[in-house]
């Protein structure tokens, strides 16, 4: 695989973590003034100071690594979501969707959303052999499937006989 510019290690090693613990840390110091106000001088010769000390230092760099890898993953997870739940309970002028309706395309949004978690986590071919290609899975499933409607139909009857 081709490494880019930006994939070099002197800047994956030493700058990106540099910079992203400059910026926050400088960035605790202006908003929270503990050294004062219109500090900025004295607060980012800190902060680079604590980047400089932080990337010294070996397993500090690679727990903030892989928490950032993380906090991108789960951001960009977190925006679809919003952006489906939007979609989805958006109350303007127009077509107005009902209790059950919202609660299903939900219930869809929340399966789609796991199963694309789960394929771009690279595990989903597994996941699919554990639940589907099993000498039980057969069985569970058409049990399952034999609930839910038995749970469904009786929700139906017991809701209908109260109103």
């Amino acid at each position: 695989m081709a490494e880019t510019l930006l994939q070099h290690p002197v800047l994956t090693n030493f700058v990106y973590p540099f910079l992203i613990v400059f910026f926050i840390v400088f960035a605790v110091l202006e908003k929270t003034k503990i050294l004062g106000e219109e500090k900025r001088q004295i607060n980012a010769l800190i902060s680079f100071v604590i980047g400089l000390i932080f990337v010294s230092a070996v397993y500090p760099k690679i727990f903030v690594g892989n928490m950032i890898l993380f906090l991108s993953v789960a951001i960009v997870i977190v925006f679809v979501v919003l952006m489906l739940w939007g979609f989805v309970f958006s109350t303007k002028e127009g077509f107005v969707m009902t209790s059950g309706m919202k609660w299903g395309l939900f219930a869809v949004i929340t399966i789609a959303l796991i199963i694309g978690i789960l394929w771009a986590s690279g595990v989903s071919g597994r996941v699919y052999d554990f639940l589907f290609n099993q000498s039980w899975s057969e069985a569970f499933w058409t049990n399952l499937i034999f609930v839910i409607l038995i749970g469904v139909a009786l929700a139906a009857v017991i809701r209908s006989s109260g109103k």
